[in-house]
Formats: C-alpha cells, sequence, structure tokens
C-alpha cells in the first residue's frame, strides 16, 4: 500500500490549471467578478424583500395596537396555538385525501 504524502497528487491536490495569458486572466477575473455582484444584488434583492414583508406585517400589527408578546404570555394563547396546529393539520390531510382523489 503506497504511503499519501502531501506532496503526491493522490493527497488531493488539483493539476495545475494551464497557464493563461494576462489578458485571459484579467477576462476570466473580471467575469467571476461580475458573477460574484449578480449575486451580490439578488441577495440585496432578497433581503429587502424580506425586510419589506416584516415591515408590512409590524406596520398592521402597531396600527391595530396588536401587542403579540403580551397576546402569547397570556395562558389561552397555548390553546389556540394548539387548535390552531390541529385546524391546521387536518386541512392538510384533506388537501392530500382530495389529491389523492384525482
Amino acid at each position: 500500500m503506497t504511503e499519501v504524502t502531501p506532496q503526491s497528487p493522490a493527497a488531493g491536490a488539483q493539476a495545475a490549471p494551464p497557464a493563461l495569458s494576462p489578458e485571459e486572466e484579467v477576462a476570466e477575473l473580471r467575469a467571476q467578478v461580475a458573477a460574484l455582484e449578480a449575486e451580490l444584488a439578488d441577495t440585496h434583492r432578497r433581503a429587502n424583500a424580506a425586510i419589506a414583508a416584516a415591515q408590512e406585517q409590524v406596520y398592521w400589527l402597531d396600527r391595530w395596537h396588536v401587542d403579540l408578546n403580551e397576546l402569547m404570555r397570556r395562558r389561552s394563547a397555548a390553546q389556540v396555538r394548539a387548535v390552531l396546529r390541529a385546524v391546521r393539520g387536518m386541512a392538510r390531510r384533506l388537501r392530500r385525501f382530495t389529491r389523492a382523489l384525482r
């Protein structure tokens, strides 16, 4: 059995890429930068959409003077959540059943 050393190619080291001319290397790096900038712009777009949705929800809660923290501290809140989970579970089962009939 051969021993794998850090210098041997079997150690997971990749073969050296073919030598590029400086112009080709610059073009490749510019393409990578453009791809990363597009990814960053998409990330910003999704983050801004999530923030806008959260602000919309908070706006209506504030407008209706609903304090979720106070509401959830009440004893009945756990019972309401349990009922909602049960209703949601029944709705999911009903949806699966109707899809199975199709």
